[in-house]
């Protein structure tokens, strides 16, 4: 758990207390889930704007000096230069953290109360379905024999192997299959409290959702605007968001690839039809979330409007 600093006293008080009165679904320091209603706990705009913009300066902090260590390091820069701005970006990832997480708590939104979901009713692939399956694999290779393996050279099953695992752990790919995209991040509209904080997959109910590269489930919730939702931290820091499934075929604390089947894609939550809500961020929770699909193209993902 992660403790608030003493400089995030002030704003953090003022979050607390100005989100209190707003809906989960409604977001914090971010725009609201799908559907949500227009000025949800609006009514001291001048407030909720306020913090609002204190999430969002930070981000936008953020996002200036991962740029910069990427500049640094690409331009082989002295060491010492390299980590005095790695710490810097740390240092404002902390601080949203810490708000976010606060806030998270104080307005019950499920992933930063309930992250591994069993505290509500969530869609979670049946296990006993898994268990039958295993027994029958089982049984079938008791009764058949197994073949003889085929002698292979040394060194070539390990180096096959090797590459086999570096692929994997660079390959990056897009959340979902034969969809046409819809509402964008930061658009706006009727359908949302503020602006949209994802880009949005159009796909029938029940098409598959794969994580985007390599990471460890953070969250697998539901309950809120997001409904079926699953949380994934990625070795580079950030965390994408799959929300609205029909299905979770993951838990909280799996590894998982890129590619991996996440769930199947529905119309939970505040929604007006069935669709997948992508989106990154800073942190896992709501308010730290950048844009998406320049994101995608740093991890040489494509993906076609």
């Amino acid at each position: 758990m992660r403790r608030v600093s003493c400089a995030r006293v002030l704003p953090l008080a003022l979050l607390l207390v100005t989100l209190a009165a707003v809906p989960a679904d409604a977001g914090a320091g971010g725009a609201g889930a799908d559907g949500a209603g227009v000025g949800a706990g609006v009514s001291a705009a001048g407030t909720v704007d306020a913090v609002r913009g204190e999430a969002a300066r930070a981000v936008r902090a953020h996002e200036t000096a991962r740029a910069r260590v990427d500049r640094l390091r690409a331009a082989d820069a002295l060491p010492t230069k390299i980590k005095s701005a790695e710490r810097r970006r740390k240092k404002i990832r902390a601080d949203l953290w810490d708000m976010l997480w606060a806030a998270g708590r104080a307005t019950g939104d499920p992933v930063a109360v309930n992250k591994s979901g069993r505290g509500g009713k969530c869609a979670f692939q049946s296990r006993s379905k898994k268990k039958g399956k295993s027994k029958a694999k089982t049984s079938a290779s008791a009764k058949t024999p197994k073949a003889p393996k085929t002698p292979k050279a040394k060194g070539t099953d390990k180096a096959t192997a090797e590459k086999k695992a570096g692929a994997t752990a660079r390959s990056w790919t897009a959340p979902t299959r034969d969809y046409w995209l819809s509402a964008g991040y930061a658009a706006s509209g009727a359908r949302w409290a503020h602006r949209h904080t994802g880009q949005d997959f159009a796909v029938r109910t029940g098409t598959p959702v794969y994580a985007v590269g390599p990471g460890t489930v953070r969250a697998t919730t539901c309950g809120d605007g997001f409904g079926n939702q699953v949380v994934v931290r990625h070795p580079d820091g950030y965390f994408t968001q799959y929300a609205h499934l029909s299905r979770i075929d993951v838990r909280a604390g799996k590894r998982v690839e890129a590619g991996q089947r996440l769930g199947l894609s529905g119309a939970t939550g505040n929604v007006t039809g069935p669709h997948l809500h992508f989106e990154v961020r800073i942190t896992p929770y709501l308010g730290s979330s950048v844009p998406p699909l320049p994101w995608l193209r740093r991890k040489d993902v494509r993906v076609v409007r």
